[in-house]
């Protein structure tokens, strides 16, 4: 049975770091995209990023470029989102999911997901 696995998660300070993981099992990683999308009490679910488990391409949502990092380890069925300057809006709890191609990924058309890690930032 495919399983999305996300760890990682806690409570950092504004400014903080954390690192993600997400490991998959019962599939290889070819051919699929996989990625990290949050969702916010009351607020709608963001679409983070997403790396392409072929060529490496990667997305990311404009609030977290330059501080967010997506990568992956294609021998341990794992990817990572690094997580640097985090902010306060950044707090939600943080989802893996996999889709067969970026826009579907990016129109949250995905055939599987993970439980979700609770980051929060705060002082």
């Amino acid at each position: 049975q495919v399983q999305l696995v996300e760890s990682g998660g806690g409570l950092v300070q504004p400014g903080g770091s954390l690192r993600l993981s997400c490991t998959a099992s019962a599939f290889t990683w070819d051919d699929y995209v996989i990625g990290w999308f949050r969702q916010a009490p009351g607020k709608e679910r963001e679409g983070v990023s997403c790396i392409s488990s072929d060529d490496g391409s990667t997305y990311y949502a404009d609030s977290v470029k330059g501080r967010f990092t997506i990568s992956r380890d294609n021998a341990k069925n794992t990817v990572y989102l690094q997580m640097n300057s985090l902010k306060p809006e950044d707090t939600a709890v943080y989802y893996c999911a996999r889709s067969n191609s970026e826009f579907e990924w990016r129109n949250y058309e995905f055939d599987y997901e993970g439980q979700g890690t609770q980051v929060t930032v705060s002082s």
